[in-house]
């Protein structure tokens, strides 16, 4: 492969080698299998030694890169794929379950997560007179894309910036916007155009689902979701379903459930008190529902993540 100047540097990487020392500097900051968020807002770390079994999660808006194993993803009816060569992007908050399908303790998923802010991608679209995206159908907020030498480089000189903490206030919004600019141009840059583009279809929707997110524990009233949205009952619930391949009354639910888990597990409530209080009238059928999310009635759910939690310490 031939070998490319990645930053201006005069050091000369192809992209196997790029990951190689993208994975060497997660590797260096995470040395336990879990999450490490870094001093660099809204970018994580992901170790993991071995598979893991499906398990449910939100996927915030971000951009989700390997640099060595693999990851699936499942939304409702799709299944994502990546590893090192493909990044998953997301583009709203989305239930889905996920899972490592590939690391070992010799050869760990090494993985990153950075979160970015739609509102920032609107003014990077304005700022560098980006076209308007090529379709106005809705797409779904969720893709794979192809990992690029300039994309790898970015994040290699964001990762580099732990190093230099002084610079990260200044340093590291010049990269993410970089970063975004790379997400852009890339091959999904125009399912990013379409929900970052105010009056779009999309850019209505998205902003919807951000309401719900913060008042899933409200009663949901579709009408008013779609008043924002300045749609039609019907078609809100076409576009939100494009979207995210849920209804709303299901992407609700998934928050609140979520919602409750970290209650029981983090704020040690009990399942009723946390029922009642992400919106649930009916503790029976909130056992139910979570039942048939989790695998397991909440508290046993949530005496066996404690548990997990203990043998992974141990």
């Amino acid at each position: 492969m031939k070998k490319q100047d990645v930053d201006g540097s005069g050091i000369t990487l192809d992209k196997s080698e790029a990951l190689k020392v993208l994975a060497a500097g997660i590797a260096r900051w995470n040395k336990d299998c879990d999450g490490f968020q870094t001093p660099i807002p809204g970018l994580t770390f992901y170790r993991h030694d071995k598979p893991t079994e499906p398990a449910p999660g939100l996927t915030e808006p971000s951009i989700c890169l390997i640099a060595q194993g693999s990851k699936r993803i499942h939304l409702e009816d799709e299944t994502f794929d990546y590893d090192a060569h493909r990044y998953l992007l997301a583009s709203v908050y989305l239930p889905t379950m996920y899972q490592v399908i590939s690391a070992s303790p010799v050869k760990p998923y090494l993985g990153l997560v950075l979160k970015f802010d739609m509102r920032e991608l609107s003014r990077l679209m304005i700022d560098s007179n980006l076209p308007a995206p090529r379709t106005r159908d809705i797409d779904r907020c969720m893709a794979t894309g192809e990992v690029t030498l300039p994309l790898l480089s970015a994040f290699q000189r964001l990762v580099t910036l732990l190093d230099e903490p002084e610079d990260i206030p200044i340093l590291a919004p010049m990269l993410h916007r970089e970063i975004l600019y790379r997400l852009l141009i890339g091959d999904q840059g125009d399912r990013l155009r379409q929900i970052a583009a105010s009056g779009s279809r999309s850019h209505q929707v998205a902003r919807a689902i951000e309401w719900l997110k913060t008042h899933f524990a409200q009663q949901l009233r579709v009408d008013d979701l779609a008043g924002m949205a300045n749609m039609s009952a019907s078609s809100f619930h076409n576009h939100f379903r494009a979207m995210t391949s849920l209804s709303p009354l299901q992407y609700q639910k998934h928050l609140r459930l979520q919602e409750a888990r970290r209650l029981m597990l983090a704020e040690d409530l009990d399942a009723t008190r946390a029922a009642f209080q992400v919106g649930y009238e009916s503790s029976s059928q909130f056992s139910r529902e979570y039942s048939r999310l989790f695998g397991a009635p909440p508290l046993r759910d949530v005496n066996n993540l404690r548990q997990a939690a203990v043998g992974e310490e141990g």
